[in-house]
């Protein structure tokens, strides 16, 4: 790109500019169209053993009715003071206690909920009730009444991923509610899980229209043991190991329109090849440990932590350990790939 000349009669006519709400093209053209992405967000992980007893302090502190939503947000250092764990991805943890009632409301955002620990909490998704357990997926598509209640006699964590800056940079979200009572029970619990099979099988009575998965819950019981039986066959991804992503039973593609989820399994030993895509992605830790290279960054993982790996960074994945380790993962792929904007490469750490 040519360097511009800065003329005194040049700098004139620069100041007159702003008085009339304009600016030069060919002083922003660099940042306006950089020669490829420069993602602000930046590699981090949220140590659970960390946060964990913060969010039990949360419950002394603040009530599940009081809060709305008793909810610690996963704030990027790189996105500071926007409520994000990735440009167009918010992540955050929320704590339900014994006897306690999260109240239904509705909104444009869609989200998940991936059960970290807890067993007998249910939430309820358009008059359909899900019992939930550690591991399990757990999907609110966008303007469905939700509310969450704990019948357990223990507390209940789950990890909260919405679309919610992507919905909020496009001034497109709204939000009503709440109820002061549960959302009546309109269907047996876990009907969809139930008749969908987790994908495999699709009841021809039924038709579905929408743009998101009809299935409330996927189940961890059921997809622990397609990992199982796939890592036994020897398969998988060079660059993700044995790698599903969750499905639409009717169309084969994302679970929601704006938020696409994975799960992965990395062989004991295995130290994946290096890539880059435009997809963010947020990954919480099932099970193992490991460690995620993300350009010049070196991110440890255990047992529930959250770690994020921003889009276009050059990153692999390393299991150092004798055992298998699990990831789960959302990501905004629906969108860049609808847009025409999704794109991989192989790559080499330090490229």
């Amino acid at each position: 790109m040519t360097e511009l000349t800065e003329t005194r009669e040049a700098a004139a006519f620069y100041d007159v500019l702003p008085s009339h709400d304009v600016e030069p093209l060919w002083r922003r053209l660099d940042t306006l169209l950089p020669a490829e992405p420069s993602n602000p967000a930046v590699p981090f992980v949220w140590r659970y053993g960390d946060l964990r007893p913060l969010l039990m302090r949360a419950g002394e502190v603040v009530t599940a009715e009081e809060a709305e939503r008793r909810v610690l947000m996963l704030m990027n250092p790189g996105l500071q003071p926007a409520a994000a764990a990735a440009v167009n991805l918010y992540a955050g943890l929320q704590l339900i206690l014994p006897g306690e009632v999260a109240p239904a409301h509705q909104h444009a955002a869609a989200a998940l909920r991936f059960v970290v620990e807890g067993h007998g909490a249910y939430t309820a998704v358009s008059g359909e009730h899900t019992i939930m357990a550690p591991g399990d997926l757990v999907l609110t598509p966008s303007w469905a009444f939700h509310d969450h209640g704990n019948t357990s006699d223990d507390p209940m964590i789950w990890l909260d991923g919405l679309d919610l800056p992507l919905i909020n940079h496009v001034h497109a979200n709204f939000f009503s509610g709440a109820f002061d009572h549960p959302q009546e029970e309109l269907v047996a619990a876990d009907t969809t899980t139930r008749l969908y099979a987790a994908g495999r099988l699709t009841p021809q009575w039924r038709t579905w229209n929408e743009s998101y998965s009809p299935v409330i819950n996927y189940p961890w019981e059921q997809t622990s043991r397609i990992l199982a039986e796939s890592a036994a066959i020897g398969e998988g991804s060079p660059y993700d190991g044995v790698i599903f992503e969750y499905t639409n039973p009717y169309t084969g593609g994302p679970v929601l329109p704006t938020l696409g989820c994975s799960i992965q399994l990395l062989p004991a030993g295995l130290h994946t090849k290096a890539h880059r895509h435009t997809v963010s992605a947020v990954y919480h830790v099932v099970r193992g440990i490991g460690t995620t290279i993300v350009d010049d960054v070196t991110i440890d993982w255990g047992e529930h932590d959250t770690f994020v790996v921003p889009g276009w960074t050059v990153h692999e994945h390393v299991n150092h350990s004798g055992e298998d380790a699990v990831l789960f993962s959302f990501t905004d792929a629906p969108v860049l790939r609808a847009l025409g904007f999704e794109r991989e490469a192989a790559a080499s750490m330090g490229a």
